[in-house]
């Protein structure tokens, strides 16, 4: 076993897909999970598919000319690949992954929608970070995560190039970092 092995026992998950009730895409300016999703919902996982996404907290604003927001480009590609507009579900306001988990939270419980389970397609480096803030705000709804690998950072390559150990270290670092205020908020209901 190779030192690097816990990192990437931790960063990187998956599930296979089974029937659930939605299909959670949060937000991005790539289209791989949106087409994961819309290859899932066509095989019949999930009758619903809630893509997520205003813009990155950090550019603020959403990098593509052609769309206002994440969610508008999102649902353009789900649209495009057999995604019908009764499945879709819009969620346009979230600007990092852990608002895609509590505006998506936010929109089924106002559709009066109940996850008991749900499959969650992102990217493969970011597998871990997106389940801890969906199964935070969903807790419980037995979260599948589904990931796409995607700029060619895998569990079994990202030790390989630059860009892999960047991205993979940086989403260890995130994992800490960003979940100290909820951890904290959690202290209090125990």
């Amino acid at each position: 076993m190779r030192f690097f092995q816990c990192i990437s026992d931790f960063i990187f998950m998956e599930d296979k897909p089974e029937e659930a009730d939605v299909i959670f895409v949060p937000g991005g300016n790539y289209p791989d999970a949106a087409l994961h999703a819309a290859k899932l919902y066509r095989e019949g996982w999930a009758p619903y598919v809630l893509p997520s996404g205003r813009f990155s907290i950090l550019t603020g604003k959403f990098e593509n000319p052609d769309f206002e927001t994440e969610c508008d480009y999102l649902f353009s590609i789900l649209r495009q690949n057999g995604v019908p507009d009764h499945a879709l579900i819009r969620e346009d306001q979230a600007t990092f992954t852990y608002e895609n988990a509590k505006y998506s939270q936010k929109r089924l419980a106002e559709l009066g929608i109940t996850a008991k389970k749900a499959i969650l397609c992102c990217q493969a480096f970011h597998a871990r970070r997106s389940f801890l803030y969906y199964q935070e705000q969903f807790p419980d709804t037995e979260i599948l995560v589904c990931p796409i690998v995607t700029k060619g950072i895998s569990k079994d390559t990202w030790y390989q190039t630059e860009l892999g150990i960047d991205t993979v270290l940086g989403e260890m670092e995130r994992c800490g970092g960003q979940f100290h205020q909820i951890m904290r908020e959690h202290m209090k209901d125990v």
